[in-house]
């Protein structure tokens, strides 16, 4: 998700939020929500995102969304919702059935239309989210008049969805993730735990199948990631080897980045300043909308 979103913001305004109201359906210490926003904040401005070219904020300063989700979820089918694949998947997961994690598409929606925007950066996983925002905004656009922007999804098919140690979809809900900025010790053991098939040494092995050769590729240059491929398909290459390669390839890849995070890490009010003036114009344009809404449905 953040690499896409931070090349948009070289094509025109971007509007990019750190999502802790939707962090409350899985994260119940507050601590930690307060860490892990900071962190999220951190890695964003290490890792390239220009506060002149983004809206950079926190989501819960923008209190006008939720009452847009009020709005919206007036036209929202519950059909809709209970066909959601992440609902279903977070369910199955073990994760409490609340109102929240159910109507978290609602939520999604308001995120996206309070700002009017036309282009979402998401992941292959999430692109049905933006289909249900199109819905819900086409339905009330025909029920109270033109009010909402309908957006389209803008998915990058070589990080549509970065396979995580265990195979599935790197999350960290999952704990199968590997930490941008985490210790180099960690992040090589990490990595040394991604789940393989059993295919001898010797033999030829398919690098399109391979977790490994996934990961690696989205780091290097596509000549380098073809020798790995090669290495892969003459046979004699063990996972180790390409483990070992591709950890190589995370520390160098985030060596700048981490001395960046660390320099950011030491000025918290710069950071601080960053978010609340990304607030402050995020909460005008979404007033705007909101100012529509109410207007549209009869309250003002």
């Amino acid at each position: 998700m953040m690499k896409p979103a931070l090349e948009l913001q070289k094509e025109g305004q971007a509007f990019l939020f750190i999502a802790n109201y939707h962090a409350l359906t899985t994260v119940d210490c507050p601590a930690t929500l307060r860490a892990n926003t900071l962190d999220v904040a951190l890695d964003f401005l290490a890792c390239g995102l220009d506060p002149n070219r983004t809206v950079f904020f926190r989501q819960s300063d923008v209190p006008e969304v939720t009452e847009l989700t009020w709005l919206l979820s007036i036209v929202t089918p519950m059909g809709l919702l209970e066909r959601c694949h992440s609902y279903k998947d977070k369910i199955a997961k073990g994760i409490s059935p609340t109102h929240a994690l159910f109507a978290y598409p609602v939520l999604m929606a308001a995120d996206i239309l309070a700002y009017q925007s036309n282009i979402v950066p998401v992941g292959q996983d999430q692109k049905q989210h933006v289909e249900v925002t199109r819905d819900i905004a086409v339905k009330f656009n025909n029920q109270f008049g033109t009010t909402f922007t309908i957006p389209e999804p803008s998915i990058r098919d070589a990080v549509a969805i970065v396979p995580g140690i265990d195979g599935r979809k790197m999350s960290k809900s999952y704990d199968n993730h590997i930490e941008l900025f985490g210790g180099e010790k960690e992040t090589r053991a990490r990595i040394m735990r991604i789940v393989t098939d059993s295919t001898p040494l010797d033999n030829p092995k398919d690098p399109d199948k391979c977790t490994v050769y996934a990961l690696y590729r989205l780091l290097v240059a596509p000549k380098e990631a073809e020798v790995m491929a090669q290495h892969y398909r003459a046979g004699g290459y063990g996972y180790g080897q390409a483990k070992k390669t591709l950890a190589d390839a995370v520390v160098e890849y985030f060596s700048a980045f981490r001395k960046k995070r660390d320099e950011l890490r030491q000025d918290p009010a710069y950071v601080e300043s960053i978010l609340s003036k990304g607030a402050d114009v995020a909460r005008a344009e979404a007033r705007k909308t909101l100012d529509n809404a109410r207007k549209a449905v009869g309250l003002t």
